[in-house]
């Protein structure tokens, strides 16, 4: 085991960081954190393999965590990389996942703030866990998320 690991941050490469940013302070009440940030330079290239890399962006807190609580880094890259489509089960990260009191509200303001539908909800027993409510959408650049309330 490594000493003194933590989780810190998530980074989410955005096609527009400033729309996807909002669309989770709006949504999920995520709260920015520091400065934007507008990173360059050989140091960026060298760490990162993208030849002239430049990288905009914000962090922003998880709802229902401290001010020293992970983020999710937001940025956008001066050159994207073409993507495979989004899907549930492609092989890597597949979604992000936030506890809500009621997942059909929540399903209802996320399309309304312009994500999109993966599937419907869903309500199951497991086994020595507990009840539980979930669906999966799309915030409004395709990445994945799962919407969930433990009864």
């Amino acid at each position: 085991m490594i000493d003194g690991a933590r989780f810190v941050h998530v980074n989410l490469v955005a096609k527009d960081w400033r729309q996807l940013a909002q669309f989770y302070e709006r949504v999920f009440g995520c709260e920015r954190v520091g400065p934007e940030r507008d990173l360059s330079g050989d140091w960026l290239e060298k760490g990162t393999g993208v030849p002239d890399a430049a990288i905009r962006g914000i962090h922003l807190r998880m709802p229902g965590d401290d001010s020293s609580g992970p983020t999710i880094e937001v940025f956008q890259y001066n050159r994207l990389q073409d993507s495979e489509a989004t899907a549930i089960n492609r092989p890597g990260w597949a979604h992000i996942a936030f506890a809500v009191d009621d997942v059909a509200e929540a399903r209802r303001q996320i399309l309304e703030a312009g994500g999109g539908e993966v599937g419907q909800i869903v309500t199951l027993d497991v086994p020595r866990a507990g009840r539980v409510t979930f669906a999966y959408l799309t915030d409004p650049e395709g990445n994945i998320i799962e919407l969930q309330h433990w009864h």
